[in-house]
């Protein structure tokens, strides 16, 4: 897949977020659930590293199965200062083959597989981002895109 498809999610406001609102350069990254360790993490590096990213002119929203309210209470409790679109039928997640059977702690269960997708204002998905780690994250992403 070279195109990212056609999306139109609600952030947590209720305002629409499409493919019209990419930019020179947009991060969408996918994580599996609101104000959990690993996803609390990873929101938190990205929004430290987010001065480097606007000097990049890089745009980024999370994107999970949560509900605005959840999405809402989760920017307030670490001050998160990006946008996270709701997905709560997983649709786009389907489509980009990012919602699977997941293994933890020996249960198998559907879910988000941190994956983030690095694109430009065309549309034109610049990198895909697998098996992300949440730890080195924003790290790894900003070595792409200075190479960008």
């Amino acid at each position: 897949m070279n195109k990212f498809p056609n999306f139109k999610l609600e952030n947590q406001n209720g305002e629409i977020v499409s493919n019209e609102d990419l930019k020179d350069v947009t991060v969408i990254y996918f994580y599996p659930k609101d104000n959990t360790p690993g996803c609390t993490t990873q929101a938190c590096d990205m929004r430290d590293a987010m001065d480097d990213l606007k000097g990049l002119n890089v745009t980024v929203y999370g994107v999970s199965g949560d509900s605005k309210k959840k999405h809402q209470n989760f920017i307030a409790k670490h001050d998160l200062n990006f946008d996270l679109l709701v997905d709560e039928d997983f649709e786009l997640a389907k489509e980009l083959d990012v919602y699977r059977l997941k293994k933890s702690f020996g249960k198998e269960s559907m879910g988000i597989v941190r994956t983030t997708f690095v694109v430009d204002e065309n549309s034109n998905i610049l990198k895909r981002m697998d098996n992300v780690k949440a730890k080195t994250h924003a790290e790894d992403l900003k070595s792409f895109l200075q190479e960008v």
